[in-house]
């Protein structure tokens, strides 16, 4: 079978599910690690997960043979929770996980343009049959545009003189590589912070292309409804852009009596957890209970 990456915050995942619960509904399939173990630990759960790139879906295929009865695998985007559902004849379900991490299967493929690490198109689009990749974005894009999405989405301090140098580099010739635009970042923002220069702008590239934080709101908004009274919703967030829809969203809700945050403050994972995996540093848990 196809290697499960390591799933980040497992057993924190699964302390937050309870031995009644019958059915989960994995958002953000990935690599798998997360359902995969859940069904190992709870033998009488079923789970509805569902994925917008093909690959993460053959994963799934493969579990679902694995799993059969106890595992149901869709393409689709999270935030149609409720239109898969009710395709399902599932009316409400009692977890739902949402784990935003980008999958380690998509940064190691550098065909699939999501790493500054590996050189490869220019794409980042989850769903391959989105239109719009992150080439169109780059060179498409006007300076005024560019800045804004490396500032919202990436909260990079040199947005700017980066969006600028872009632009003329761009006249030049098209930018179609994430080699060459991490050249263009480095050129301006060199080596020496904490993070790779070119982080937050790929960062900020890829949630553009795939909408992420629209589609967040969406799932949030749509999920609550979409859950049992005493069911969770856990979601996993790597940056602040993230938690923060997140955090506003749950404090919301629990003033209309909605839901109970479980998680005062977010889980975050250990020392330990860290030194296994670094991709998990930046992760952070927050879970709510259905109330009403």
């Amino acid at each position: 079978m196809t290697n499960v990456h390591i799933p980040v915050l497992l057993n924190e995942i699964i302390g937050f599910i309870k031995d009644d619960y019958k059915t989960v509904f994995d958002g953000t399939f990935g690599g798998g690690g997360h359902t995969k173990e859940i069904l190992e630990r709870f033998k009488n759960i079923k789970i509805i997960a569902v994925d917008v790139d093909d690959n993460a879906l053959k994963i799934g295929e493969e579990l679902e043979e694995l799993y059969q009865g106890r595992l149901i695998i869709r393409k689709a985007n999270f935030k149609d929770i409720d239109a898969v559902l009710a395709n399902l004849q599932i009316d409400k379900v009692d977890f739902l996980l949402a784990d935003l991490g980008i999958s380690s299967n998509l940064l190691e493929d550098g065909e699939r343009g999501f790493s500054f690490m590996k050189d490869g198109p220019l794409d980042m689009r989850m769903d391959k049959s989105l239109e719009k990749d992150a080439e169109y974005y780059v060179n498409n894009l006007s300076l005024k545009e560019l800045e804004h999405v490396f500032k919202t989405y990436g909260e990079e301090p040199r947005a700017h003189q980066i969006a600028k140098k872009i632009i003329e580099e761009r006249k030049k010739s098209t930018i179609k590589s994430t080699g060459r635009l991490t050249e263009i970042i480095l050129s301006v923002s060199r080596k020496g912070r904490r993070v790779h220069p070119a982080t937050l702008i790929f960062q900020a590239l890829r949630i553009l292309v795939n909408k992420e934080t629209e589609a967040l709101k969406d799932f949030l908004i749509k999920g609550i409804g979409c859950l049992n009274k005493g069911g969770r919703m856990a979601v996993i967030s790597f940056h602040s852009i993230e938690d923060r829809i997140v955090k506003t969203f749950f404090r919301d809700s629990e003033k209309q009596g909605i839901i109970k945050i479980l998680t005062k403050k977010p889980v975050v994972p250990d020392y330990k957890e860290i030194r296994a995996n670094r991709r998990a540093r930046s992760a952070k848990l927050r879970v709510a209970e259905i109330i009403s």
